[in-house]
Order: structure tokens, then sequence, then C-alpha cells
């Protein structure tokens, strides 16, 4: 490996190794879908990375805004790929309370229960009879 390839990495394979992504297709398809900007700016997949860049991932309702700590173009484990990247406090903090907010959300909208039970409907059947 020469030295430049040892200081840079093509975006869509660090952004896989950093498991953000399944795969590296689907990678691409975000960085071309304008979800994926580099030091603020839209960027290609095949845009170098080096470390110190500012990377600023959507992924649904959420946005995760790291730095990059290391260059890899191999993906390894999930403690391997956390090192790769150091997420910002503020990141963090709005991602934490959008998905409280998403929670809440979602327990306002807790379904009926399914089909009565047994016992339910002869609840209703005695009803319907004193009426």
């Amino acid at each position: 490996m020469t030295e430049d390839e040892d200081t840079r990495v093509r975006l869509d394979k660090w952004l896989w190794a950093a498991r953000f992504y399944k795969t590296r297709s689907l990678a691409s398809e975000a960085i071309a879908g304008g979800k994926v900007q580099v030091n603020g700016d839209r960027a290609k997949r095949a845009r170098p990375l080096q470390v110190g860049d500012e990377v600023r991932v959507r992924q649904g309702p959420y946005e995760h805004l790291v730095v990059v700590r290391q260059l890899s173009a191999r993906r390894g484990s999930a403690a391997l790929a956390a090192g790769l990247y150091e997420e910002k406090p503020e990141s963090r903090a709005a991602r934490e309370a959008r998905a409280l907010q998403m929670k809440s959300v979602h327990a306002a909208f807790i379904p009926e229960r399914g089909r009565p039970t047994k016992k339910d409907r002869r609840e209703i059947e005695r009803l319907k009879r004193r009426g």
C-alpha cells in the first residue's frame, strides 16, 4: 500500500467499513441522493476522505455528524467500526432527543386491541340484551 492510499479512502468504502450502511451500493445510493455531506459540501462516492474530515449522514429521521478518526477500506467488527469515527456531542444529543420524540409519538398511536376475546364478546352480548 502506498502512502497516498494509506492516508485516503473512498467515501463509499469508508461509510461501509464504519457500518453506516450494509453494502457499498447502499452507501453509494445515499451519497448520490444527497444524504451524505463531507465538510459541509455534497460529495461523490469516490471522494477521498482524510482524517479530520467532518461527515454528515442522514438515515431516515436521524442525522449523524461525525469526525473521521481513522481510515479503513476493510469492514471489521462493530468495535473496530466505532473506532473509525467520533460522533459530535451535539449530534448525539439531537439524535437521542429525536428518538425520544419518535417513541412518544409512537406511543400515542397504540392501535386498539384486536379481535374481542370470548369474555369480551359475552360482555358485549350482555350489554346488548340489557338495552
